[in-house]
């Protein structure tokens, strides 16, 4: 499987809302030991044929360039996921899909385009949605704050759980366990 966490590449964005794409595959990196290799246009990080995990290097709104160019370089088709941020979607959420639209992300649009089709799957992840002030641009390269940190922790663990179930049983079994679930509901559990 390989999988496309979106972001941007300077370390001002490391900890930015739009950069949880990098952040969730940095971490399922973690979990499988490998490493990402520097290539120009994107990071990579392999793990057996079980395992390609992919970070765009050319900024948000080209993503599908560097996508579209890794994809070059492998001789087979094979399964692909998109992992990206979503202001529709509050902080503690997470939703997949099998295919849709863009939803305003240039990250997902860039990738339609290049693609030239929306039908592949994406696991978007909630940051919250935009507060008073805020410009959508302001908003999304805005870091989380100190209170929303353990949901953050908490989003980025499972999210790296859905991506395994997805590998191993499929993308329908996750959908079932992950899209209903409210992780900030679940913080609370714990804490009694």
């Amino acid at each position: 499987m390989i999988i496309f966490g979106l972001g941007n590449p300077l370390p001002k964005y490391r900890e930015t809302r739009h950069n949880i794409g990098f952040m969730i595959v940095d971490k399922l990196a973690k979990k499988l030991s490998i490493r990402f290799s520097h290539k120009p246009s994107y990071h990579v990080a392999r793990k057996g044929v079980d395992y390609t995990l992919i970070k765009p290097m050319l900024y948000m709104n080209n993503s599908g360039i560097a996508a579209a160019e890794y994809l070059r370089t492998i001789s087979s088709s094979q399964f692909f996921i998109v992992v990206c941020d979503d202001l529709a979607l509050p902080l503690g959420k997470i939703r997949i899909r099998e295919k849709g639209s863009d939803g305003g992300h240039n990250g997902l649009a860039s990738i339609i385009y290049h693609f030239q089709t929306n039908n592949f799957p994406r696991l978007r992840i909630g940051i919250g949605l935009i507060q008073n002030g805020f410009t959508t641009t302001d908003y999304v390269l805005s870091k989380f704050s100190e209170n929303e940190k353990p949901i953050l922790e908490k989003v980025i663990e499972t999210s790296c759980e859905a991506l395994v179930r997805i590998n191993e049983t499929g993308i329908k079994s996750a959908m079932n366990k992950y899209n209903a679930m409210s992780l900030i509901a679940s913080l609370k559990q714990s804490d009694n």
